[in-house]
Order: structure tokens, then C-alpha cells, then sequence
């Protein structure tokens, strides 16, 4: 996952994954979805970022990893 801000433009773009465009679309005023041939999310643009993302220029990553799941006992 890429993360990308451009102050000229004001603008943070946030790369899932590398695929070819197959589809965009603006899916809020200012959030902009890029989708693959299967309809998969590829990328996601904020346009006017700084009034929309807290500081994103200063992009922190969290990763949250699932808990395993509970082993239930065989009676």
C-alpha cells in the first residue's frame, strides 16, 4: 500500500494494489475510487485533502491484525 500527498494540489492518493483502471468513480464530493475489470478497489484520491484528512502529510500506517479465532472443544 503506497500513500502519496501533493501539497500543490492539495491532494492524498492512497494505492491498494498496482492494476490496470478499469472504471472510476467519484463516490463522495472530492473521493475519487479507482476500480480493476472485477470491480476491485485500486486506489482512492482526496481532493482538497487538507481540509478533509487530519495532517496528511503526515501519513501514520496502523496494521490490525485478526485475533485467532477460538478453538471450540469437541464433547
Amino acid at each position: 500500500m503506497d500513500f502519496k500527498y501533493d501539497k500543490e494540489t492539495d491532494s492524498l492518493v492512497i494505492i491498494f494494489r498496482n492494476a490496470e483502471i478499469e472504471d472510476t468513480e467519484e463516490i463522495r464530493p472530492g473521493v475519487i475510487a479507482d476500480f480493476d475489470e472485477e470491480g476491485l478497489l485500486i486506489s482512492l484520491e482526496i481532493l482538497n485533502a487538507s481540509k478533509k484528512v487530519e495532517s496528511p502529510d503526515r501519513i501514520k500506517y496502523y496494521s490490525v491484525e485478526a485475533e485467532p479465532a477460538l478453538k471450540v472443544a469437541d464433547h
